[in-house]
C-alpha cells in the first residue's frame, strides 16, 4: 500500500513537472524527466492492481519528451540513430516488464531472493519464463540451468511431481544451447 501511494504521489509530481516544462527547457532537464518517467513505468509494472491508465500516460509523456529531444538534435543523423536504438530498447524493456515475474526480478527491492530465483523460474508460466529468459545473458543462463539441474536432481520424483519444472528446465537448456551454438545469436 505504501509503495502504491508513493507511486501515485511521484506520478502526479512528474505529470505536473511535464506540464509545467517550458518550451525552451534544456536537453538535460528533458532527459532527466524522461528518465524519471521510465522509472515510474517500471514501478507501475511491479505494483498490484491495474495501472494501465498510468502506464499509457507515462508512455505518451515519454514520447512527447522524445519529440522535444528530436527537435533539439536537429539534423544529426548519428543522434537520430542513437535515439531509434534507445526507443527500440525501451519498447523491449517495457514489453518484458508486462510479465509479473520480470517486473519482480528487475525491481530494486525484488520480492524474489536469489535463493528463490531458480524455483520461481521452474514454476513460472511458459510465457513468463520465455520473457524472463530475455533478461539473462548466456553466462547467467548457464548458472540457472546448473542450479535447476541440481535442484531437480535433489527432489524425490516419487513424492513430488517434477514434470512441469522439468519442462521449464528443458526450455532453459534449449535456450542456453541456442545461445551457445555458433549459428544463433550470442
Amino acid at each position: 500500500h505504501e509503495e502504491m501511494e508513493a507511486f501515485r504521489d511521484a506520478f502526479r509530481s512528474q505529470v505536473r513537472r511535464a506540464v509545467d516544462l517550458p518550451p525552451d527547457a534544456g536537453s538535460d532537464i528533458v532527459l532527466g524527466l524522461k528518465e524519471e518517467l521510465e522509472k515510474l513505468y517500471e514501478q507501475a509494472c511491479g505494483l498490484p492492481e491495474d495501472h494501465e491508465d498510468e502506464k499509457e500516460a507515462l508512455v505518451r509523456l515519454i514520447g512527447l519528451t522524445m519529440k522535444a529531444v528530436r527537435r533539439a538534435v536537429g539534423n544529426d543523423p548519428l543522434a537520430y540513430r542513437e535515439m531509434e536504438v534507445e526507443e527500440q530498447a525501451r519498447a523491449v524493456h517495457f514489453r518484458l516488464l508486462e510479465q509479473p515475474l520480470v517486473a519482480d526480478i528487475l525491481h530494486p527491492e525484488s520480492p524474489i531472493p536469489p535463493e528463490d530465483l531458480v524455483p520461481a523460474l521452474l514454476s513460472a508460466r511458459d510465457d513468463e519464463l520465455k520473457a524472463t529468459l530475455e533478461i539473462f545473458d548466456r553466462d547467467q543462463l548457464a548458472l540457472l540451468v546448473s542450479a535447476g539441474r541440481e535442484l531437480l536432481d535433489g527432489l524425490d520424483s516419487g513424492e513430488v511431481d517434477i514434470a512441469v519444472p522439468q519442462r521449464r528446465l528443458d526450455l532453459l537448456e534449449k535456450e542456453l544451447l541456442a545461445r551457445t551454438s555458433p549459428h544463433t545469436r550470442s
